[in-house]
């Protein structure tokens, strides 16, 4: 099957930078990691900086530097919104779709013109989105507890919402496989409070969960992972990446083995040397090389 230039994450390259120079942090040499120095505050209402390659663009590792392209710089297309999550990019129509959980709505960004508008009100609270190979929107649903696909007449389906009998606690992150199979996780950031969804009962423990779209069954692929976060396979689809914002705070990887995992290990811890924080990472992507 051909691979769709659907690719939910890969527009905020600044998040996914920081996952991908993070990634490098656990191959690379001690000589080559360097600790950025603070850089003033970016002054938004200048579009573009004085200088190129844009400064605000760092490789913290020197085998990153290839991937800076000289005369592209950051952008802010849009800001106001209480949380943006979930960005989305559909290569066909040529927008980004996002998520503002908080306010119970979703933005879209047009390329052709540069406008944002008001996509989808309400929401459903909804977190991360995403594409499937037929070009329609999944969403994970903090509100209604679960994971729904947008259907080109409007309609929506409900693709996850109870595992045996249970309630999901409020789908977060979301990927499609060449196969059709629906990967998402399943934390319970949403159900905590009712800043970002309802305050309620966790039924079930936090997990990562596999859907077969052609039959519908829904299988829990894993519960090992504390608070489980973003979700990305690798390029060749042979490796699954998630990132655990519980305890203690890393990216796991797994072989991807049919429609289960297996061989399950630390891929990188997060901490920022130099910096004497703690560091998560949350939305993960894997670039075409495979950082």
């Amino acid at each position: 099957m051909t691979k769709p230039n659907f690719n939910r994450r890969a527009f905020f390259t600044a998040a996914l930078g920081g996952a991908a120079v993070a990634s490098a942090y656990a191959q690379a040499p001690a000589q080559q990691q360097q600790v950025s120095p603070v850089p003033a505050p970016r002054d938004w209402l200048r579009q573009d900086p004085v200088q190129y390659p844009d400064p605000d663009i760092v490789a913290l590792d020197n085998r990153f530097r290839r991937y800076i392209v000289g005369n592209t710089v950051i952008r802010r297309h849009h800001f106001g919104t209480l949380w943006a999550e979930g960005p989305a990019w559909n290569g066909v129509g040529r927008f980004l779709v996002w998520s503002d959980i908080p306010n119970n709505v979703q933005m879209r960004w047009i390329e052709e013109d540069g406008r944002v508008t008001v996509f989808r009100n309400p929401s459903g609270f909804s977190n991360g989105n995403t594409f499937d190979y037929e070009g329609r929107q999944l969403s994970c649903e903090h509100g209604g507890r679960r994971v729904v696909r947008y259907e080109p007449n409007g309609t929506v389906t409900v693709i996850a919402e109870k595992f045996q009998g249970k309630r999901m606690s409020s789908p977060n992150d979301i990927v499609v496989h060449p196969d059709g199979g629906i990967w998402f996780t399943d934390p319970t950031y949403g159900i905590r409070g009712n800043y970002e969804g309802f305050k309620g009962e966790q039924e079930l423990k936090e997990a990562v969960y596999r859907v077969d779209t052609k039959t519908g069954q829904i299988d829990k692929v894993t519960d090992e992972v504390g608070g489980p976060n973003g979700i990305c396979f690798s390029p060749d689809y042979k490796k699954l990446y998630i990132a655990d914002t519980g305890e203690p705070r890393d990216i796991k990887v797994w072989d991807i083995d049919g429609k289960t995992i297996r061989n399950g290990k630390r891929f990188v811890q997060l901490d920022i040397p130099g910096s004497g924080q703690p560091s998560a990472a949350d939305g993960i992507r894997c670039d075409v090389d495979g950082n």
